[in-house]
């Protein structure tokens, strides 16, 4: 060592983030932590691509030490080889429609509201010899029917038409024209396969309600005179109905509505003991499977379904990456639901059905972390070299955070994993690596939300909403009012918008405020505050811990910490955010870490 001691770099190689700490290193030992940096993970964590951003983050620690032409004597890695993550998401049912029964539809503009019955008629037929033996008509007209013309053989009809079905967008256009209201419901695209000369029901829900008579098998009974087995059957017509503004059912001799099981497969665990479990049974079902295995050696699913193909995708990808046969030590479980189309519907008909997402960690012995190291020797001229446990690091770097002391539990919360570690007072460590974490809530929310773009879950994941009820203020989602000096842009008139740094995002759709935080809160409780608990069980079982410290990009969340804070409260546990050498908040654990471990 030098007389003005050692330049050394810890370096801490995420799923989404590459972290540095830079230090002197005096040669009587003592450390003086002069600056760090983050910065995107380039690659796959743990592979030779990490390279590029791990030299992005020395270049910026230097340039923040205001040193950049300085050479660095040492570079200590995390060990992010062994252990990865990976999401995936598969239905489990399906509501499918035979004959062409019409379900569920919502489109966005449909006119009049209330509930109305009668049988399916042809406009251009309304007063036809058979139309006249019916009490009251429905009636149906495809894109050849202008909406005016529309209007006119109604007013000029003398049958009594309750209702009227269109293909086109017009429903509010026809209803201007009408001399009698009626309910109408537009957008129904295979308009065609409505058959005619059955009854059907008709339901528009008042302005900012639902529909209350379709979304009940009761009330379809009464609407159409169903009888008790019929009753029954249509039970999951109803639920499609739920939530849903506007909708039509029609009845039909051997048109029915059911809600399939698809073939999920079933999983077999390999560990202390082996367990198979069928995943139709759901999360908790696979979650204690795993519980009962104890430590888990691998884990497989059965061939040619669903959860095979998911297990199978997420090894062949590491496989891919190592050049040998990865291990599951892993999977995080969620039941969840995901807006699907019905199979069979008339008009793009859709319906939340259940899902299984899950999240697994693969472990492999095979990541070239020596070869990102020896690269890293290479570019740089340092000593490059992995500098230890990870779980061990982390929890080096998060004792810097005022306030704690020992015995002192971590929970690194990241992208693909949440890890832990506990640091007792006699210097023993122990840790755990889980599936699941940030990745898993944002898809989630994705799913559950149905967008399009995996950026925009992730805004969604990160920041809170708002609805702008004018152009001079919003409604923030904690019930806030807010007001701006300049007008708004006139396209966020009534629009939900996401709050990102004093910045107004749209989202499109009709996706209420509400919504958004139900879902995106209750992603975050099935997956950080499932994993917390399952951690701090695996390294503490006895749940005696004084002190929990959250790092990790996660632990940056707006609302995990207080989810966190309020779930260990119980247990008698002083739970916060960390903030590594008390400047870097919950970030650079590791990277501070390997460098407080570094002993030559």
């Amino acid at each position: 060592m030098s007389g003005n001691g050692l330049l050394v770099a810890g370096v801490d190689i995420g799923n989404s983030t590459t972290e540095a700490a830079l230090a002197r290193v005096e040669p009587d030992g003592g450390k003086r932590f002069l600056a760090s940096s983050i910065t995107p993970t380039t690659g796959l964590k743990g592979t030779p691509e990490n390279v590029a951003g791990i030299m992005t983050a020395l270049e910026m620690v230097l340039e923040r030490a205001q040193m950049p032409k300085a050479k660095i004597d040492r570079i200590l890695l995390n060990e992010a080889a062994p252990i990865l993550g990976g999401t995936a998401m598969e239905t489990v049912t399906e509501t499918v429609v035979t004959d062409s029964a019409m379900i569920g539809h919502d489109p966005r503009t449909p006119a009049g509201m209330g509930v109305a019955t009668g049988v399916l008629v042809r406009i251009d037929r309304l007063d036809s010899d058979a139309a006249a033996e019916y009490g009251g008509v429905i009636a149906v007209a495809d894109a050849d029917f202008g909406y005016e013309r529309a209007a006119r053989l109604i007013n000029e009809s003398r049958a009594n038409v309750t209702g009227l079905i269109l293909e086109k967008d017009e429903a509010v256009l026809v209803y201007n024209r009408l001399d009698r209201k009626i309910c109408i419901i537009d957008e129904v695209r295979r308009i065609g396969a409505v058959p005619l000369g059955v009854l059907a029901a008709i339901e528009v829900a008042p302005p900012a309600m639902t529909l209350r008579a379709l979304c009940d098998p009761y009330g379809i009974a009464a609407l159409l005179g169903l009888g008790p087995d019929e009753t029954r059957r249509v039970s999951a017509v109803a639920k499609s109905f739920v939530g849903k503004r506007s909708g039509a059912v029609i009845k039909s001799p051997g048109r029915n509505v059911a809600e399939n099981t698809l073939p999920a497969g079933k999983m077999t665990v390999y560990g202390d003991r082996s367990l198979e479990t069928d995943v139709d049974s759901g999360a908790a079902a696979i979650m204690a499977a795993l519980e009962s295995a104890g430590e888990i050696h691998d884990v497989t699913g059965e061939s040619g379904t669903n959860i095979g193909r998911m297990i199978d995708a997420v090894k062949s990808g590491m496989a891919a990456v190592s050049g040998e046969t990865p291990r599951i030590t892993d999977i995080l479980a969620v039941d969840t639901v995901t807006p699907a189309a019905v199979s069979g519907g008339l008009a793009g008909e859709t319906r939340l059905e259940r899902a299984l997402g899950a999240a697994c960690m693969v472990r492999s012995s095979g990541l070239p972390m020596e070869r990102i190291a020896e690269e890293l020797g290479r570019k740089t001229g340092a000593r490059a070299r992995v500098g230890g446990a990870e779980a061990a690091a982390a929890v080096l770097g998060a004792l810097t955070t005022p306030g704690v002391f020992l015995p002192l539990a971590v929970l690194d919360l990241g992208a693909g994993s949440t890890d832990a570690a506990v640091l007792e007072r006699d210097g023993r460590i122990r840790y755990a690596h889980l599936a699941g974490a940030g990745d898993m809530v944002t898809m989630l929310i994705q799913t559950e939300l149905g967008l399009r773009e995996r950026s925009l879950a992730e805004l969604i994941k990160r920041h809170p909403v708002a609805k702008v009820e004018s152009l001079s203020h919003i409604r923030a989602e904690n019930g806030g009012v807010y007001f701006y000096r300049e007008p708004l842009a006139p396209k966020f008139y009534g629009a939900t918008v996401i709050l990102k740094d004093g910045e107004l995002i749209a989202l499109g759709g009709d996706i209420s405020p509400e919504k958004i935080v139900s879902v995106r809160r209750e992603a975050k409780r099935k997956v950080f505050v499932t994993n917390a608990l399952r951690a701090v069980k695996k390294v503490s079982p006895d749940a005696k811990l004084p002190y929990i410290a959250l790092a990790g990009g996660s632990a940056e969340d707006f609302e995990i910490p207080p989810m966190l804070m309020e779930a260990f409260a119980e247990m008698g546990t002083t739970c916060g955010r960390g903030n590594v050498r008390g400047v870097c908040g919950p970030r650079n654990a590791v990277a501070t870490g390997l460098v407080l471990a570094m002993e030559d």
